[in-house]
């Protein structure tokens, strides 16, 4: 990685044990950052413990000097049976037909949650985190979820090289739209 950006210090990878105990300030960053009301921490800390059972989790945070929390990226790999799996193949499968399904989903990590503080943005951290997470994944693709929109998380995904997998997509029991973005890895180099 290059110098580190203003205000981290140092990125580091959790454990399960060491995620689990910094949930509720990564949950506060989430709904910070996804300028989501209160209460939705509550209702995500269940899914986000369950996350980090599964098969190839891992999470990379950016601390401050202070051991603060900054930003935090964590994902897994991706298999059939996962709800955003399924709903992904369901997509894929009913607007460009099932091998271009398979084609995604046969061997992916799925980037599940990527935020930076709002204070924090806009320097570098949460593409060092990106790479950080993804540095050696040894998956075919990775792939995420993001809603639809303009936003500093769509300037990352582009200039990584994510490209349009699925367009206004809408998840069972959300009324956004959403795009699903995928590539290949390893990430090119900076």
């Amino acid at each position: 990685m290059t110098a580190m950006p203003a205000g981290c210090s140092r990125y580091v990878q959790l454990s399960s044990d060491e995620f689990r105990a910094r949930l509720p300030e990564a949950l506060d960053i989430y709904v910070r950052a996804m300028r989501y009301p209160a209460g939705t921490a509550e209702q995500r800390a269940p899914m986000w413990l369950t996350h980090a059972l599964r098969e190839g989790w891992r999470c990379m945070a950016a601390l401050d000097a202070d051991d603060v929390l900054l930003g935090l990226a964590y994902g897994y790999r991706g298999r059939a049976g996962q709800w955003w799996h399924e709903q992904v193949r369901h997509g894929l499968s009913r607007r460009f037909g099932p091998e271009e399904a398979e084609r995604w989903l046969a061997d992916y990590f799925e980037l599940t949650e990527i935020h930076v503080r709002p204070e924090n943005q806009g320097h570098q951290i949460g593409e060092d985190l990106l790479r950080a997470l993804l540095e050696g994944v040894p998956s075919a693709n990775v792939l995420l979820s993001t809603p639809e929109g303009t936003s500093r998380a769509w300037k990352l995904y582009r200039r990584t090289g994510f490209v349009d997998v699925l367009r206004d997509y809408h998840f069972a029991g959300d009324p956004r739209p959403f795009a699903i973005l995928g590539r290949a890895l390893p990430l090119d180099p900076r």
